[in-house]
């Protein structure tokens, strides 16, 4: 019988996919032909291996493409992007796994063993995932790769708020740090799964120095915190914050944790780490020797003018083995950050998340982004940085976006004419605005049980 270590030669892993000091020296120092060569090798190998696969050979066929005539990344454009939807249509059509994955629960060709894990499902029914061992761990030394860039330590203590259970996050970040670090790993998991006084007791008893995870739940630990007594920064002395900003304001969630510096990253479930911000911190640089990330306009799929806004659309350079990924729409919104880097660093550069394309909501013929709440009303300090946006239609057919933020008690009389100019300003059109007190928003968001907060809530047709 076939076991999962026997597919893997770990040091050539590391050798092809360095990490920490080999990291830098080798990709500090490349030139963009020597990286576009090393992509060229790895893309063609995933395109072979992806033509034994029928949800790749259909699609592909289906507009009338054959072996070889993709000769390179020069010609990817020719190949159909998917999405989640595509994918479910699969499992639909191929129940349970779908015909996707390239395995099979046959004895006779399953010779490759899997990891099984599903996506958190915010955006609809979870999706199953399944890595082959090479896969797997590409994916999470790609992770640990990015932390220790970052500044993580072997004396590090890292408190993870990723969730487990089926869902693939809470497991690949703390087989990233397990596997290729030293640091100690402490996986608490969501609030669901350890409650947030206790989350907080976690860090204090066994000295968290590292925090991951969604810093929406992470900023709402800061609070639960000092509601105990507990102060970050005193008692809980936080250096370092990986984890996803998003639209979030960095500064806060930094003042939140007594000053820990707090580094930005971005990633899916189906590929794993894409990119993540640097020692710098001044874009997330694309892990361009694992990944090849386009920039597509979200009506049209043509690539967007650099440093506009598109969809990612992701293609894994490594996953030749289970689960291949080839030009994955995202439905996540970012646009390239132009400019020379401080690192030296030979990779492409992008802004981060900027929203998702799939709640993208038109309104007066205006693209709205419900993300961006956050963002743009960082600097008020009545806001606490909880919000959820709902949409209505009314009779006359006209939708309306109403905007629930959470609101600190000092707030001023003045407060909601304030903030509702100021979201006309950022999002572009008058949305209406709804205060609530702190906490309020959770039963809509689900922050306590989500690894990601509900942002958008749809009752249109309701």
């Amino acid at each position: 019988m076939s076991h999962y270590f026997a597919h893997l030669e770990i040091e050539q892993l590391l050798k092809d996919y360095p990490i920490g000091h080999e990291f830098v020296q080798a990709y500090g120092r490349m030139s963009r032909d020597e990286l576009r060569n090393k992509q060229e090798e790895r893309f063609l190998r995933v395109m072979a291996r992806a033509w034994d696969i029928p949800f790749y050979r259909r699609r592909w066929q289906g507009v009338g493409l054959e072996p070889g005539d993709i000769r390179g990344l020069d010609d990817i454009t020719k190949l159909p992007v998917y999405d989640k939807a595509d994918i479910m249509e699969s499992i639909e059509a191929c129940p349970p796994f779908g015909d996707f994955t390239g395995w099979s629960r046959d004895p006779r060709s399953a010779v490759v063993p899997v990891t099984f894990h599903t996506t958190s499902g915010t955006t609809g029914k979870p999706q199953i995932l399944l890595f082959g061992p090479k896969g797997r761990e590409v994916g999470n030394l790609l992770a640990a790769r990015m932390y220790q860039w970052q500044g993580l330590t072997s004396g590090d203590v890292v408190h993870s708020v990723y969730g487990h259970g089926t869902i693939n996050g809470g497991h690949y970040i703390r087989e990233a740090v397990t596997h290729f670090t030293s640091a100690l790993f402490v996986p608490a998991g969501t609030g669901a799964e350890t409650r947030s006084a206790r989350q907080v007791e976690l860090m204090r008893d066994f000295g968290a120095t590292v925090l991951v995870g969604f810093v929406d739940y992470l900023r709402k630990l800061s609070n639960t915190a000092h509601e105990l007594g507990i102060i970050p920064g005193e008692d809980i002395k936080i250096r370092m914050i990986s984890g996803h900003l998003g639209m979030e304001d960095r500064s806060l969630v930094e003042d939140d944790w007594g000053g820990a510096k707090v580094y930005d990253w971005y990633g899916v479930a189906d590929t794993g780490s894409i990119a993540g911000e640097g020692p710098d911190r001044d874009g997330l640089y694309i892990w361009e020797d694992a990944h090849f990330l386009e920039l597509l306009d979200i009506e049209d799929g043509r690539p967007v003018a650099p440093g506009e806004k598109g969809d990612m659309v992701c293609t894994c350079l490594y996953k030749d083995d289970i689960f291949p990924v080839i030009r994955f729409n995202t439905h996540d919104v970012s646009a390239a950050k132009l400019g020379s880097n401080a690192t030296g660093m030979v990779f492409e550069r992008i802004e981060g998340f900027l929203g998702r394309s799939d709640n993208m909501v038109k309104l007066r013929g205006i693209n709205v982004f419900p993300h961006a709440v956050g963002q743009i009303l960082a600097d008020e300090q009545a806001f606490n940085g909880a919000f959820v946006c709902f949409i209505d239609r009314d009779q006359t057919g006209r939708d309306e976006m109403t905007v629930m933020v959470e609101i600190k008690d000092q707030a001023s009389g003045s407060l909601h004419a304030d903030l509702a100019e100021k979201l006309k300003h950022g999002l572009g059109v008058s949305v209406l605005v709804e205060h609530v007190p702190e906490g309020a928003t959770a039963v809509f968001t689900e922050i306590d049980r989500r690894q990601k907060p509900l942002r958008l809530i749809d009752r249109r047709g309701r």
